[in-house]
């Protein structure tokens, strides 16, 4: 029963449904120790928070270089080569910062000389696989079609985010060393009689 307020009747409380808990099957009664769901638990978040950082800061990078070089080459004035390696080398920078300091913060610093050669790299090596899809895709297959070209050119961009994530994580911004673990004890021989 609900209590009544000054003037107001009495009024039965509406049942609680209870939500059934549904328990998955478990193998042979065996659940993974509480230490293997924690560390797999804190392993998808960092993903997950890398993940979605890598993709803002492209983002941002992206609208950086639009920004630049619309302003540069239509408001300033500078030749449109000059605009737009102006605008990819601000963009990339832009790029390199956010995800030194942020995507990838929590891994271990490496120098910042060695990081940003390593991150110039790996943006030069997925420029180079870019130009070499939509060239393939242009001259030896013979397409000149705009939509065919611009298929060609997102897939190489997608090509390229997936590789450069990879890349950064593995070289330019490594994982800190785990310390190691303290030898395992040589069990004791069974006594004797």
């Amino acid at each position: 029963m609900v209590p009544a307020t000054a003037g107001a009747p009495c009024v039965p409380a509406a049942p609680r449904r209870h939500r059934k808990r549904v328990r998955l099957p478990r193998l042979a009664g065996v659940s993974p120790p509480p230490a293997l769901r924690q560390r797999l638990r804190s392993t998808w978040r960092l993903l997950l928070k890398e993940v979605s950082a890598f993709g803002v800061v492209g983002a941002a990078a992206f609208a950086c270089d639009l920004v630049l070089f619309q302003v540069l080459y239509a408001t300033a004035g500078v030749g449109a080569v000059t605009a737009k390696l102006t605008s990819t080398l601000v963009s990339t920078t832009v790029a390199f910062l956010g995800h030194r300091f942020w995507s990838f913060s929590h891994r271990s610093r490496t120098g910042l000389r060695r990081e940003s050669l390593l991150f110039a790299l790996v943006n030069g090596a997925t420029l180079l696989l870019g130009l070499a899809i939509v060239a393939l895709v242009r001259y030896p297959l013979g397409q000149e079609a705009a939509l065919v070209l611009q298929v060609a050119n997102v897939g190489s961009i997608a090509l390229g985010t997936v590789i450069r994530f990879l890349a950064y994580r593995r070289w330019v911004f490594p994982a800190r060393a785990l310390p190691a673990a303290a030898p395992a004890r040589e069990a004791a021989p069974a006594p004797a009689g």
